[in-house]
């Protein structure tokens, strides 16, 4: 044996071993046309994708059909929105012909209640918007989610579907803030933390749950776009 290729001991060493646990593949949606137009995002202001959200999401389908890299996955999952429905269409063919999308309220973005449909500035003008840094437990307007609830739901889901999958990959069409969710999972960070990541569009996180672990293989992949 190659001395070079010999692993150091398992106290000293950096890099995991193979994943064999649940393995959850977030894929954040394409840009949608309430990120362009200031709105709030709900089942209400939703409008699925822009053109450029339809590029992006077919860059991405573009890279896994020719790299096969998601050949073995399991499931596909998305939240009920528009958004993310429509990219996950656009996905399928990147992904095994076996798999059907599933829409799971429990993966969308955080609840917006009365505020949703809304512009930001009408939300901030009728609702007064929370302060998260001071009061995590504040909603989001009468009706829709705190900071701390909006993880909670997101960590029951992905505990959920990982337990659904052991020892399989599985996509999950997200959004932002149910991406930072699981980033808060896995650092360990707590409900309260605001990580304020800034999670491309179409880009891929992929987590391993092992057991009682939770290890991160990868945040923020985005394939290349040749669009303006």
């Amino acid at each position: 044996m190659n001395a070079w290729s010999v692993e150091p001991p398992e106290g000293f060493r950096t890099s995991g071993v193979t994943p064999t646990g649940a393995r959850l593949v977030l894929i954040r949606h394409g840009e949608a046309v309430c990120n362009v137009r200031g709105v709030v995002g709900g089942p209400l202001g939703c409008q699925g994708l822009t053109e450029l959200g339809r590029a992006q999401a077919s860059a991405l389908a573009d890279r896994l059909v020719r790299t096969r890299e998601f050949g073995d996955v399991a499931a596909l999952y998305t939240s009920v929105l528009p958004r993310a429905i429509e990219t996950a269409t656009i996905l399928a063919r990147g992904l095994p012909g076996e798999v059907v999308a599933q829409a799971d309220c429990d993966l969308c973005e955080l609840h917006p209640g009365d505020a949703d449909g809304l512009t930001w500035q009408a939300m901030l003008d009728q609702f007064g918007g929370p302060d998260w840094d001071v009061d995590p437990d504040q909603r989001f307007a009468p009706g829709g989610e705190s900071w701390t609830g909006f993880f909670a739901r997101c960590v029951a889901a992905f505990e959920r579907i990982a337990a659904q999958h052991v020892g399989q990959r599985v996509v999950l069409v997200v959004h932002g803030g149910v991406i930072e969710q699981m980033m808060k999972l896995v650092g360990r960070t707590g409900p309260a933390e605001r990580l304020q990541l800034r999670t491309e569009h179409c880009s891929i996180t992929e987590v391993e749950f092992d057991g009682d672990q939770r290890r991160l293989l990868s945040y923020n992949d985005r394939a290349p776009l040749d669009v303006a």
